[in-house]
């Protein structure tokens, strides 16, 4: 009988009763779809539907270092930088701007912004955090939780609740670094060696053969069947890790990660196109597919690297960039959009995965002259589409005077004059928060700061 208690829960006791029951179960070694049925029992379909879910989100994380990072301040924009009309700022679009109406926060929209056209929970967060650091291709002031805990890293470790084959996939340059309990990162060159990753030589070698393949998968299947160890939830976890394994050796996966010329039609990139560009575009289409095979949880890339110092010296090729960057991260989204999520059936895979963009320097939004590596106050920012989960809009900022606001985690609200490296942990925390889908004690694992719950949403927007 349903519990109108339990069918009526929100928000954070929600989640916290799903997590209690699956541990429960395992605690009791109940096979995954009784205690769905518990679940479903007592609290209602909705529940158990919710319960079926994956714990955490996958996650894409761009790191434009060497300069590179500059390019994304044009899409999402200082607020009080695309009001000023000042032609003398970084900015290309004056006068076309448009103000956000559905962010917790001030925000302005170019018109090469992504995801303007979807759900809310697809808006932007803009934490100033970290602190300039020209020139590195692997920059990571913005990107951490503290104690020197990387927040690459603390993602990945977070979503090994959600088992995959190669759990983090990183593009050279990558600086991954560490966290506890955070898995072994498999790196390639470039956007071809993220597919040719997925050309098992094991596919290759021992079960080229179609009927070799399904025999070995049915043969491991049939072992676990047979394994009296299979319902222990010691074991649990690898049989998943296992069964996945099996699927992937059964198939040579190359061909079917690799960009088709539809895919890459869609996402604007031909022969012409600049290799900055058509890497980012080619990384993301092949990040979806692994993504729908449940190959992946998390791919990380490099972006731009190319210190545009003179992007506004030539303002029909700025312009060029800028629509060619905004169009591939939105097109991103729109074709995961269009799959059901497999580990979830009532959401799609955009509604599962967060993203973020950090790097070296984002040059001075207040000097587009020769566009120089040095920012006011020394500040960086991160950028994360935190599906909901997050707070949105400017959290600090840049204002047209050239004085720097931070923010206050705990309550969100703007704070003149602090330094942007006074909320890098904080930023990262976030981030955190949302893979974690929302289970701060996830987050505590790897931050000990102060509370976040000012640039979080408690109840995540659905």
């Amino acid at each position: 009988m349903v519990d109108e208690r339990l069918k009526n829960l929100e928000g954070r006791s929600r989640r916290n009763f799903l997590r209690w029951a699956t541990t429960a179960g395992a605690v009791l070694a109940l096979d995954r779809a009784k205690v769905l049925d518990v679940i479903s029992d007592t609290g209602g379909s909705a529940l158990a539907d919710e319960g079926s879910c994956a714990l955490t989100m996958r996650s894409v994380h761009l790191v434009a270092g060497d300069g590179g990072f500059a390019w994304f301040q044009l899409l999402w924009p200082h607020v009080e930088i695309a009001r000023s009309g000042n032609g003398g700022f970084a900015y290309h679009r004056f006068g076309e701007s448009t103000k956000a109406v559905d962010t917790d926060k001030d925000f302005e929209f170019s018109p090469e912004s992504p995801w303007q056209d979807m759900d809310k929970g697809k808006r932007i967060s803009a934490f100033m955090a970290g602190t300039n650091q020209t020139h590195t291709p692997t920059p990571g002031s913005a990107a951490q939780l503290g104690g020197g805990t990387s927040m690459l890293a603390a993602c990945a470790a977070i979503q090994r609740a959600t088992p995959s084959l190669l759990p983090v996939i990183g593009v050279d340059p990558v600086n991954f670094g560490t966290a506890k309990g955070a898995p072994d990162i498999a790196t390639v060159g470039d956007a071809d060696g993220l597919v040719q990753l997925f050309n098992s030589a094991a596919s290759r070698a021992i079960l080229s053969l179609p009927q070799d393949a399904a025999l070995y998968e049915a043969y491991y299947k049939a072992f676990l069947g047979l394994n009296k160890a299979a319902s222990r939830p010691t074991v649990q976890r690898p049989l998943r890790i296992g069964k996945t394994s099996a699927n992937f050796l059964g198939q040579n996966l190359a061909k079917d990660l690799e960009p088709s010329a539809d895919d890459l039609q869609r996402f604007g990139i031909n022969g012409g196109t600049p290799n900055k560009l058509a890497q980012i575009g080619r990384i993301l289409i092949t990040a979806s597919k692994a993504f729908k095979k449940g190959l992946t949880q998390s791919v990380i890339l490099p972006a731009m690297r190319d210190d545009p110092h003179g992007a506004f010296q030539d303002m029909n090729n700025l312009r060029d960039t800028v629509g060619l960057l905004g169009k591939m991260l939105d097109q991103f989204l729109k074709d995961l959009a269009e799959v059901q999520d497999p580990l979830c059936s009532t959401r799609t895979i955009a509604d599962d995965v967060v993203l973020t963009v950090h790097g070296d320097t984002p040059k001075d939004p207040r000097d587009r002259s020769g566009w120089p590596d040095g920012t006011p106050a020394n500040a960086n920012w991160l950028y994360v589409m935190g599906n909901g989960y997050l707070k949105t809009g400017w959290f600090g900022g840049v204002r047209e005077n050239g004085n720097v606001d931070g923010f206050d985690p705990t309550t969100g609200a703007n704070v003149p004059g602090q330094p942007a490296n006074a909320t890098s942990d904080a930023a990262g925390a976030a981030v955190a928060f949302a893979v974690a889908k929302g289970d701060m004690k996830r987050v505590q694992e790897f931050y000990t700061g102060p509370s976040i719950d000012g640039i979080v949403n408690i109840n995540p927007l659905q």
